[in-house]
């Protein structure tokens, strides 16, 4: 079941907050349906990039068990508002109840203007998106970088709270949004204690000592 970011995660399995702080994962979705077989124009690029955040998750795929524990095992779980994000929390979250909240959605990747003749797939368009939003802040009107780190910072601190109050928090979202909100978590003093990376399905977990 879905509640909304207003409602209070923890109102169905309060845990002990007394003696012990939780634990905050950063879980990236599942691999997306929309191919990256394809060479596009900045164009072409920025439509396939719409498409990319309609649509959802490619079929066949099963969640790596260690996953779905982390899932079993959170107190709370937080969910971006991407269709992509909420399949993959629908396959691992077992009919749990989950907060959805649309400041976990990835960054954008609005692609530098090129000449109409040249491509690339859209793996390297992601790649020059980024650097151009990260270093040039390029964002075509769109979130821009700084606005992004204040939108991790806020959603840091979300998270912090609910972990001081003893909650377990798993968030299934996007790899560079997350990225970016490790960088506020270690900033705040929390330590990176379980590191897979940000492949599809990987989860990254944080603690305070």
């Amino acid at each position: 079941m879905m509640t909304s970011a207003t409602q209070n995660p923890l109102a169905a399995r309060t845990p002990d907050s007394s003696h012990r702080t939780g634990c905050i994962t950063l879980v990236r979705h599942g691999r997306p349906a929309l191919s990256r077989k394809c060479w596009l124009t900045s164009e072409g690029y920025r439509d396939w990039w719409r498409r990319y955040d309609l649509g959802g998750l490619q079929a066949g795929q099963t969640p790596p068990p260690e996953l779905v524990e982390a899932a079993r095992k959170a107190d709370a779980i937080f969910v971006s508002t991407l269709p992509r994000a909420q399949e993959t929390a629908r396959a691992v979250a077992d009919g749990r109840d989950i907060v959805t909240d649309a400041i976990f959605v990835e960054a954008p990747l609005p692609p530098p203007h090129t000449p109409s003749w040249f491509k690339m797939p859209p793996r390297l368009w992601g790649v020059t998106a980024r650097i151009w939003w990260h270093l040039f802040n390029h964002n075509d009107g769109q979130e821009s970088r700084r606005e992004a780190e204040q939108r991790a910072d806020r959603a840091a601190q979300l998270l912090i709270e609910e972990a001081e109050q003893g909650a377990d928090v798993l968030v299934l979202a996007h790899g560079y949004f997350n990225h970016m909100i490790g960088r506020k978590l270690k900033a705040y003093g929390w330590r990176l204690t379980l590191d897979q990376g940000f492949k599809y399905w990987c989860q990254r977990r944080f603690e305070k000592h």
